[in-house]
């Protein structure tokens, strides 16, 4: 056993690479994952969740998308193939994380429209027409409300994004606190235990 978390900078966990396959909106996706990063051997419920109910961006989306917490890559993977126009910005403390998305970025040929990067290095002034994330619930409260008031405020004006948080982790609660923080959210759909959020300004 070792102490890492999937929130955790550099993982000491062996990596071994493994396959995931899932299918979205028609289209079947391979990608590469491993160990040290968040659900390594799946496609998580949550993600799918948020993949199946949530408004995908169409092909005539342009400008920046922001993946927070992307993992292996999942969403960045759909959203870039969605949106050939957009550029989609993928952003993880995770190194080994950033390397899968890159790499999953190339495999489904997305790579020169894809911008990896870690939480600190992402340009300043980059804003963004959707916010999509299935937020790290277990880094804790506080640092999840830090988490969503770094990124949030990025949102262009007419932008939307689009979290999904398990009901019995907090989903209503982190629903109160959007609203108290000054944001439009509406409970788009539910299932499977999870709350689909869409948060504007």
């Amino acid at each position: 056993m070792t102490g890492d978390h999937y929130f955790t900078a550099e993982p000491a966990t062996t990596a071994h690479p493994r396959e995931v396959e899932f299918t979205v909106a028609g289209r079947d996706y391979t990608l590469t994952s491993s160990g040290g990063v968040f659900s390594a051997t799946r496609l998580d419920p949550g993600t799918a969740v948020l993949l199946r109910k949530a408004e995908l961006p169409s092909a005539g989306t342009t400008g920046d998308l922001l993946d927070i917490g992307c993992g292996f890559g999942p969403i960045t993977c759909v959203l870039a193939t969605c949106a050939p126009s957009a550029t989609v910005w993928a952003v993880d403390v995770n190194e080994r994380a950033r390397q899968l998305t890159a790499a999953n970025a190339a495999r489904i040929d997305a790579a020169e429209r894809v911008r990896v990067a870690a939480p600190d290095d992402l340009p300043a002034d980059v804003t963004f027409a959707q916010i999509w994330s299935n937020p790290p619930i277990r880094i804790g409260k506080e640092e999840l409300h830090q988490l969503l008031s770094r990124w949030l405020p990025r949102l262009a004006p007419d932008g939307v994004a689009w979290l999904v948080v398990a009901r019995h982790l907090g989903g209503d609660s982190l629903h109160r606190w959007l609203v108290d923080s000054g944001w439009q959210v509406e409970r788009h759909s539910s299932q499977k235990g999870f709350r689909v959020l869409r948060v504007t300004r």
